[in-house]
């Protein structure tokens, strides 16, 4: 039997959740117009939209909430983001997810991000659909990649060209300049899912994916990522976050986590059997059976794997 008190309380949890700056009750996954709403373009605008109200709140209550209230909150919005994920993939089939990880830092004028946008492109031109963390850098990359599917080569040089005037997404005009590419060269034919999180709320979220799935938990969000692309990970340079998403990659296809083991591929012989020798690690863990089920596969070469990742998606 509830006491005065635990109503007291209970108003007072129900008062709170109505006055935080975010939904904890969304039906949706968000869209760039959701996380921008208030952005008008100009540099000043990006402090006033939904995106940066909700990080300064996140900041301002504590990174790890020590308000029940606000722990409560977060709580219920990532379940409804999760509950949203739900729907989504009840509408697209799962082994088409295809995840691109690597590092953040990367800069939007660096030959690797082209690298990344086409072999993007291609794919979703081909039936796949892109899942990335929805920040910048290589995640960028991925998304504009599935943004320009369906247009011209000169399309996506155009692109960016303009998204080089902000090479960094520290720079003034990195969202601007993203916006400008979305007016030039609308679409509505292709989808791709980020999945951000505002603990890493410094760094803007992507608008180029068009569902976006972000979270304030993020160990959720790091394991959503890595459990949704059912379709198989390429791996680009990345540094210490990468090297995380590796291994527990690793050891969910190790242990069929999900009923089968999907492909871990290497993007850059050179960076992963030298810079970071992760690959030579993984096959001799194979060899000697520490890890079983891993399908690795190594290459320099876009063609290679859009192979491979077809060869699985077309395996059953």
């Amino acid at each position: 039997m509830m006491t005065t008190t635990d109503y007291t309380e209970l108003n007072d949890i129900v008062e709170y959740i109505k006055e935080v700056p975010y939904d904890v009750t969304r039906r949706a996954l968000y869209s760039a117009n959701d996380l921008y709403d208030g952005y008008d373009g100009k540099s000043d605008s990006f402090e006033q939209c939904y995106d940066s109200k909700v990080y300064k709140h996140f900041i301002q209550k504590g990174k790890q909430a020590v308000d029940v209230k606000e722990s409560l909150a977060r709580t219920l919005h990532d379940h409804a983001i999760h509950v949203a994920l739900d729907d989504f993939f009840q509408k697209y089939p799962g082994k088409l997810c295809v995840g691109v990880m690597g590092g953040h830092a990367l800069l939007r004028t660096d030959p690797m991000f082209r690298e990344i946008v086409l072999l993007s492109k291609r794919l979703t031109e081909l039936g796949f659909y892109m899942l990335s963390g929805g920040g910048p850098g290589a995640m960028e990359a991925t998304h504009l990649g599935a943004w320009m599917a369906g247009q011209s080569d000169e399309a996506v040089e155009d692109a960016l060209e303009t998204l080089s005037v902000a090479p960094s997404f520290k720079d003034a005009a990195w969202l601007a300049s993203a916006f400008m590419v979305m007016r030039k060269y609308p679409q509505q034919q292709y989808v791709s899912l980020g999945i951000p999180t505002w603990l890493y709320g410094h760094e803007p979220s992507t608008p180029f994916a068009t569902h976006i799935a972000k979270f304030f938990e993020n160990s959720i969000r790091e394991d959503s990522i890595l459990t949704f692309a059912y379709g198989g990970i390429v791996y680009t340079p990345g540094s210490a976050g990468t090297m995380q998403e590796i291994f527990q990659d690793a050891v969910q296809n190790h242990y069929l986590s999900f009923g089968f083991s999907s492909p871990m591929v290497f993007m850059g012989k050179d960076y992963w059997t030298k810079e970071m020798p992760v690959y030579p690690l993984l096959e001799s863990l194979m060899h000697t059976g520490k890890y079983k089920n891993l399908l690795l596969f190594l290459t320099d070469k876009l063609d290679e794997i859009v192979a491979e990742l077809q060869r699985f998606r077309n395996s059953g």
